[in-house]
């Protein structure tokens, strides 16, 4: 397949009319004629290779790959960037932003294919809100007594899902870890971390016999889910609330490759119903005070997930899932038990290039 996410016939009307958002969730690849695309928020990974016309979905597929733009056509030997996000006025409260967002939520649900489908579940409420519509089987990963087993046991108790743990080790991080960070290209801890953890739920997934993997991913940065958002603190350029919110957005395509190749490496291939382009085109209108209320963050979205979930689930709190499955944590342990102690300078990273080997 030479394009991922979309027809060809969508993202040729999509350059055409400059359209970012023009449906679906995202694509990246090939058209007729050789020209590459990615779409505004880089939801599919692409890659070229350095100083050449190579290209591939891996990086691992090329010598020297780097990342394709996001927003960008390639033709010929010329790049261009042909999308970027939206910039709407603000949706006043009387406009009703809630239920447009209840709208916009509904109709991205109700276009996934659940065949074929699970859920990475972690009991908090953007993976609730997409279990709960979806009702397929649904997996978390962490240690025994970790945050997000116990977390995910409680919610799918009360919304009466079929929820499979996958209970982690040393062992099974020592295998994973070289496997993730081979998948990706990267050995630094946060991200092998993270890319681990769901690695290990779309690997059980698919033993399970499916090829499909739905994840809540894109809630937090759609919606001021992150402390340096609702502080807009030194972490961000904006003075406001609305505008970290934007730099946030434009971050995803980064966490996105990573986690889109860790779960293909698994035998997966993620769903994002939360980064449809009718959410994104409704979370970019909203106001701070959408985003940020009271210290609340998340403040619309939570508001309109009582339509799809208990108010229970949505005032839970939540951890990220490499502290929540505590993965982060004994990373570090068997990282010092190698011999590569806290005083090195990136001492977890050293251990993750170490399991790959010479030249790792």
């Amino acid at each position: 397949m030479s394009l991922h996410g979309a027809s060809a016939d969508l993202v040729e009307r999509a350059i055409e009319a400059g359209d970012p958002l023009p449906g679906g969730r995202g694509f990246a690849g090939a058209l007729d004629g050789g020209r590459l695309v990615r779409d505004v928020l880089g939801r599919y990974p692409l890659f070229t290779e350095r100083g050449g016309t190579g290209w591939g979905f891996s990086p691992t597929a090329l010598a020297d790959p780097v990342p394709f733009p996001a927003g960008s056509v390639r033709d010929g030997d010329e790049v261009e960037r042909v999308w970027t996000l939206p910039e709407p006025e603000p949706i006043e409260a009387s406009e009703g932003a809630i239920e447009r967002l209840q709208d916009a939520l509904g109709e991205s649900l109700r276009a996934v294919d659940t065949a074929g489908t699970a859920v990475a579940f972690s009991g908090g409420i953007d993976s609730a809100v997409v279990a709960n519509a979806l009702s397929v089987p649904c997996y978390v990963a962490g240690f025994e007594g970790s945050h997000d087993l116990e977390a995910a046991r409680s919610a799918a108790d009360l919304l009466d899902l079929d929820l499979r743990g996958v209970e982690i080790t040393h062992g099974e991080i020592e295998r994973a870890a070289s496997r993730v960070a081979d998948a990706t290209g990267r050995t630094n801890a946060m991200d092998v971390s993270i890319a681990l953890t769901l690695f290990l739920v779309g690997e059980r997934a698919a033993e399970d016999g499916y090829d499909r993997l739905a994840l809540g991913q894109g809630a937090d940065e759609l919606f001021g889910g992150y402390e340096k958002v609702a502080r807009h603190d030194h972490r961000v350029e904006a003075e406001s609330i609305r505008g970290a919110a934007r730099e946030a957005i434009v971050s995803l395509p980064h966490g996105l490759e990573r986690d889109v190749l860790a779960l293909r490496a698994a035998g997966v291939e993620p769903v994002m119903p939360l980064l449809d382009d009718r959410l994104v085109e409704t979370a970019l209108g909203l106001d701070g005070d959408h985003l940020v209320r009271d210290g609340v963050r998340k403040w619309a979205f939570r508001e309109a997930a009582r339509a799809f979930v208990p108010e229970e689930i949505g005032t839970r709190p939540k951890k990220a899932i490499q502290y929540g499955s505590l993965v982060s944590r004994e990373l570090d342990r068997l990282a010092r038990q190698a011999g590569y102690k806290r005083r090195m300078d990136r001492h977890v990273d050293r251990y993750v290039a170490s399991l790959l080997g010479p030249g790792g």
